[in-house]
């Protein structure tokens, strides 16, 4: 019950910065709604493609895709609030990365793959839906630049697979998991903290 509510929030908040990138890019209602859609649920839709787990999330539950298209549409009305509330939704999709990060793990688990598989599953379900959203927007892949994201939704899967492995009850790992993995990500952002960044131009070669 607590990760479908926090899901639910999560792929609100989601859809909504999906829906402000397809206003910077001037799309229509049609483009808000898909991109918004493609933001919050496209991850858990690319995972269980990968492993073969049907139906696909928004396809046994619908109500996801309402949810989803309702908070794109909403955006457009609000969109200067949004704006002005970074903070808040910097917050709930550090809170969404985190639930969909356990979600993608548990829904690994349930159909008892390898620990390795359960985290790579928690990664896809936590950045595919940000990279689908740079990609449609044709905007660089803000979630592989800089700062952590992909490495808080590893962090995150692995340490809910710890606390599993010991026997620690469900909702006690769930809450330890979901503290714990906020705590990085918003303190990462705070102090700028990244993994090292790979650079390289090639020499231009005299003719």
């Amino acid at each position: 019950m607590l990760l479908t509510i926090l899901y639910i929030i999560g792929i609100s908040a989601e859809a909504m910065t999906g829906a402000i990138s397809a206003g910077r890019k001037k799309m229509d209602w049609f483009g808000v709604m898909f991109v918004a859609s493609a933001t919050a649920i496209g991850g858990g839709t690319v995972r269980d493609i990968i492993l073969g787990h049907y139906p696909v999330g928004w396809i046994k539950h619908p109500e996801y895709i309402i949810i989803t298209c309702t908070a794109g549409v909403l955006t457009t009305l609000i969109a200067p609030w949004v704006a002005r509330n970074q903070r808040l939704f910097i917050a709930l999709d550090s809170i969404g990365l985190v639930v969909f990060s356990i979600i993608g793990c548990r829904v690994a688990m349930d159909m008892d793959l390898s620990p390795l598989i359960c985290i790579i599953a928690a990664i896809v379900t936590g950045i595919f839906g940000g990279l689908l959203r740079d990609f449609i927007c044709r905007q660089p892949p803000l979630v592989l630049h800089k700062e952590l994201y992909a490495s808080v939704a590893m962090f995150s899967a692995s340490l809910y697979l710890l606390l599993h492995w010991y026997g620690i009850d469900e909702i006690i790992a769930v809450v330890v998991t979901l503290i714990s993995g906020f705590c990085l990500r918003i303190v990462a952002l705070k102090f700028s903290w990244s993994l090292p960044v790979f650079h390289f131009e090639q020499e231009q070669t005299e003719q």
